[in-house]
Order: structure tokens, then sequence, then C-alpha cells
């Protein structure tokens, strides 16, 4: 019973070393979002704010892909969260966000492409100013600053 035992634990040890492994893939990690409760939070109104934008030929190129990113005091709705800017001012979507506050500032995850292309990994953070009347925002591309690249969090 003894030599079980003890055969049991060599077992279990030799196993929980390889799954300490660093060679293993990270686990995915699940965050439910605290921003669909703001509302409750502060106290104050939830609105719906709808975003154009004025384009900038030297940071859209050939086309600019943007994915808005949750951010206090806004979070973005569904439908309306990634937009393609293209060279001519035209874009395929407006800006869907839903605040308890006119946002200031915004983020985007970027990435240049044509208006058709595949969905693939964006290139980095855009922080842009916004201006707004009423629950219509206006954020001029040659106004935001191009911040780190994804690498560079690493």
């Amino acid at each position: 019973m003894k030599k079980i035992i003890i055969a049991l634990f060599g077992v279990f040890f030799v196993a929980a070393a390889q799954c300490a492994d660093a060679s293993l893939p990270a686990p995915r990690v699940s965050i439910f979002s605290t921003s669909t409760d703001w509302q409750a939070v502060t106290g104050l109104t939830l609105n719906e704010y709808n975003g154009k934008f004025i384009s900038d030929k030297k940071l859209v190129g050939r086309g600019l892909v943007l994915y808005y990113l949750d951010g206090f005091p806004c979070y973005g709705l569904g439908y309306g969260v990634r937009v393609w800017v293209g060279p001519d001012g035209k874009t395929d979507n407006d800006l869907h966000i839903a605040c308890v506050a006119t946002p200031r500032e915004i983020n985007f995850a970027y990435r240049n492409a044509t208006r058709d292309a595949d969905q693939a990994t964006t290139t980095g953070i855009l922080t842009c100013p916004v201006r707004g009347r009423g629950f219509e925002l206006t954020i001029d591309l040659s106004d935001c600053t191009v911040g780190p690249n994804w690498d560079d969090y690493e």
C-alpha cells in the first residue's frame, strides 16, 4: 500500500512539473466588462453619441480601419465600433458609442488597409480628441496621436 501511494505521488509530481512548463501556451482570460453598468455606478444617464470622421491623407493612406476601445465615460455599441476611413474621406460606418458624459478624447486600435481587406491584427493605439455638439461628435484624424505599437507593450 505504501508503495502504491508513493508511486501515485510520483506520477502527480511529474504531471505537475509538466504543467508548469513555460513552453505551454498561456490560458485565455475571460473578462466581464463593468462598463455595462456605468449608469448605475455613476448615477449619470447613458446617452448614445454618433461620431463622424474628418480624414487625414497622411494617416489614412490607402485606408484606415478603426476599432473603438472602451474607456470611461463611454463604451462602444456593437454595430458602430468598427469604422473604415478612406483616402477620400468617405467612411463605411459612423462611430456609435454610449456615454455617461460627452467624451473629450477617445482611443482606437488601428491598422492601414483597403476597404475590403480581411480582418487582421491591428497595429497599435490611436488617441483622438473629440469635438461635439449635443450627441454628434467629430473626430479630426489630423489631431490624433499615434501611440505605441502593440509589440511595445510586451
